[in-house]
């Protein structure tokens, strides 16, 4: 029987941001994160690149299908060629070691709800980011910080043949383990194995930055010289007041409204990401770069995780700013978010929700709510978290479990489809990576992902910085434009 994986462990473990560094030239580098630990959910961190199998899905391919059920063709399913690909190369798990051995991981763009409801196209789509951008990794680069310890696994896939196999997951292991050590004395780009090819977003992306007066709906913003906004603040506030109205005439108790900030980029993505991960440390941070874009992370928010047929996601609502410089004030407002009674509703709503999202595929009677309304501190906010978990029925897989939730509940509303219908409405841009995940999902079928909110997406010269939340009947305009700002304030302070 083979003795695979191969797995080495790293000692003294490298510290993330320099196997950033290392490896940020080879194609399709994806690190999912846990740059804020000594937490529960901040345990593993991971790094990969170099897919032996990569689909990027643009959204004329899909746009405007009904939504699947049994009776779809699998054509039109965007995940099924995926699925398949990874379901050749089954995998055991290894016990002892992070959850992620290799298998299938990427970007999931919000606007890939259109594959599964009939929804409006955005308004303008400037960026034009795919819907879909997702690779099978042979190799992965794991972290556990609880233990501080780090290994490299190397599956050997897609090789099946014994020997071959054996023979390509040994020379994964040395290019990666030669990146690591090259670092230390030369420049990222002469580490590259031979067989890599140099990811194209090195480069500043200037040679094609966009022209401001090519951009939707340009406004300035405050909190930063130069940074932009396609909403004015008396548009947003207008805009919080026609979701209002709509939630009066029954259309939908709750919708997640954004406002996408801009700012110029000026440096390397890998750059900006590490002071982003050092200035705004998260637990499902995260930085994905393909081709001549970047998505680079800082979210706290876990989407969904799968592990051994048990399901968990944990949806965010409810912020406010902390006051960190003074423990006393700090606080109370700790204390008056947990007994805020709108912000409350607001949790319990998309809590609801996703109860109900988890029903088409969990087991009856298994879906349960450990958390409600708990208090998270981070670094510029506190937020109300919840914890909602299931057990995956017969026959249904992690696959199922994405189709059944995607996008997220928390960035939605509530109904869900006639929220996003609204968001398409209200919006003026196409939301891209934003409200959507990074995830993966193992050989072995465990799988985790975030929701890609404090999430910069860098394309076309330029830096884009989403912030949203939630209206409710109660929702204050004013209020609700100053929470967005005091979201942005993380990601302002790695932009300064």
């Amino acid at each position: 029987m083979l003795d695979l994986p191969l797995v080495e462990e790293l000692s003294p473990p490298p510290q993330v941001s320099a196997a950033l560094r290392a490896l940020q030239n080879w194609p399709n580098l994806l690190l999912l994160d846990s740059s804020r630990t000594g937490i529960s959910t901040g345990r593993y961190s991971f790094l990969t690149a170099d897919p032996f199998h990569f689909e990027v899905l643009q959204h004329a391919e899909f746009a405007g299908q009904n939504r699947m059920t049994a009776a779809t063709p699998d054509d039109s399913d965007p995940l099924k060629n995926i699925e398949r690909r990874l379901e050749e190369f089954p995998a055991l798990q290894v016990a002892g070691l992070p959850p992620f051995q290799g298998g299938a991981a990427g970007m999931l763009s919000y606007d890939l709800n259109r594959a599964w409801e009939r929804l409006p196209l955005p308004r303008s789509d400037e960026f034009r980011l795919p819907a879909l951008a997702v690779g099978i990794y042979d190799w992965v680069l794991a972290w556990d910080h609880d233990q501080q310890r780090a290994w490299v696994i190397s599956q050997g896939f897609p090789e099946t043949d014994a020997a071959r196999r054996l023979d390509r997951a040994a020379q994964r292991l040395r290019d990666v383990r030669s990146a690591l050590e090259c670092h230390s004395s030369d420049s990222p780009e002469s580490c590259l194995p031979r067989r890599v090819t140099r990811q194209k977003n090195k480069l500043k992306i200037e040679n094609c930055k966009l022209k401001i007066e090519n951009l939707t709906s340009v406004r300035a913003a405050p909190g930063l010289p130069g940074l932009l906004s396609n909403f004015s603040r008396d548009e947003y506030l207008r805009t919080v007041e026609r979701a209002i109205e709509y939630i009066y005439a029954g259309d939908i108790f709750q919708v997640n409204l954004s406002q996408r900030l801009l700012y110029e980029l000026s440096e390397t993505p890998v750059d900006l990401y590490l002071r982003l991960r050092e200035r705004n440390p998260a637990p499902f941070a995260g930085y994905f770069a393909h081709d001549d874009w970047v998505v680079a992370s800082a979210s706290p928010e876990r989407f969904v995780r799968v592990a051994d047929g048990e399901v968990e996601t944990r949806p965010i609502k409810g912020t406010r700013r902390r006051r960190a410089a003074t423990p006393e004030a700090d606080l109370f407002t700790r204390d008056e978010l947990r007994e805020s009674e709108k912000d409350q509703a607001e949790n319990v709503m998309i809590v609801d929700l996703l109860r109900n999202d988890l029903s088409r595929v969990c087991a009856p009677g298994s879906i349960r709510v450990p958390e409600l309304c708990r208090v998270e501190t981070y670094e510029t906010v506190q937020h109300l978290v919840s914890e909602v978990r299931g057990t995956l029925r017969t026959g249904q897989t992690a696959w199922d479990l994405l189709r059944a939730v995607f996008p997220g509940g928390s960035i939605t509303g509530a109904p869900k489809v006639r929220s996003m219908e609204i968001i398409a409405e209200l919006e003026p841009t196409a939301r891209g990576p934003y409200c959507g995940s990074l995830f993966y999902l193992g050989f072995n079928g465990q799988a985790d992902s975030n929701i890609l909110i404090r999430t910069f997406t860098i394309r076309n010269g330029w830096i884009q910085c989403p912030v949203g939340g939630g209206i409710v009947a109660q929702s204050d305009p004013a209020a609700e434009y100053e929470e967005t700002m005091v979201k942005a304030d993380g990601m302002l302070r790695a932009l300064k």
